[in-house]
């Protein structure tokens, strides 16, 4: 009877090991990717150095020009803050900012609407320079985008809301600001979600692929959504751990009355 209820528990605990076990490939990004796969790589891979303005953007427009006030009514003004029930202000003055609006354009001053959606940053300051031209002698563009982030949740160290500093972000950034997936992410399954002309897209990426790098999900774009999916080790180690304790002790009780029932 022993011998038999031993082979029982055996079998239990290889097949919670077998469904639990983590392999290093599984935890390893890019790991069919080596110097020899560059030219490949380089063939699929177009490089972005700037996000694509999209309806909903928040964009600081700032125009000047050696005449300074000939360039003044063409620029909000800059306005300062003071906390609720402080008499206090905030020293700096900051730029208000323009909404894309969703035929995507935004409204200047004194030059009115300008299309800037689908157009990367530098692209809509020569937009908005082009029209300025026409009235202002040599001004200066510059434009930024205000409070671009992309969300990171799921199996990651810190879910997070992350902030698109320089103008774009790829995939790996992200994560990485996030502090990287844990080890129960699923690096074959990364959801990304976004909004594209009023309509939701959504891709899944196996980031343990050279292809990714052709994938247009690489670079993320402002209000992305990437979500980690866990492995079956989380499954089983967080929501399912009861249950797995529960489903062994059936078991070993089970074997314990058939053998008992066969003895006799």
């Amino acid at each position: 009877m022993n011998t038999i209820i031993r082979k029982i528990c055996a079998f239990i605990i290889v097949t919670f090991v077998a469904t639990s076990c983590v392999t290093q490939k599984q935890l390893t990004y890019l790991h069919n990717v080596d110097s020899t796969h560059a030219e490949s790589i380089n063939a699929k891979f177009t490089p972005r150095t700037e996000t694509i303005l999209r309806p909903g953007d928040a964009l600081t427009v700032f125009i000047t020009a050696l005449d300074k006030e000939a360039v003044a009514p063409y620029n909000l003004p800059t306005v300062v803050y003071a906390a609720p029930g402080s008499s206090q202000v905030q020293t700096t003055p900051m730029l208000q900012y323009y909404i894309v609006d969703e035929a995507g354009d935004i409204d200047l001053p004194v030059l009115g609407k300008v299309h800037v959606a689908g157009l990367s940053r530098p692209e809509a300051e020569r937009a908005i320079k082009s029209q300025l031209e026409q009235q202002v002698i040599s001004p200066t563009v510059l434009v930024s985008l205000v409070g671009a982030k992309v969300s990171v949740l799921g199996e990651v160290n810190r879910p997070s809301q992350v902030s698109m500093t320089n103008g774009r972000m790829t995939i790996f950034e992200a994560l990485a600001a996030a502090g990287d997936m844990t080890a129960y992410g699923r690096r074959d399954n990364v959801l990304v979600t976004r909004e594209v002309d009023g309509k939701m897209e959504i891709a899944r990426l196996n980031l343990g692929n050279a292809d990714i790098y052709a994938s247009p999900y690489y670079y993320l774009q402002q209000n992305d959504v990437v979500y980690v999916s866990p492995n079956k080790v989380r499954a089983i180690s967080s929501t399912n751990a009861g249950l797995w304790l529960s489903v062994v002790s059936t078991a070993l009780s089970a074997a314990t009355i058939i053998v008992t029932v066969v003895k006799k």
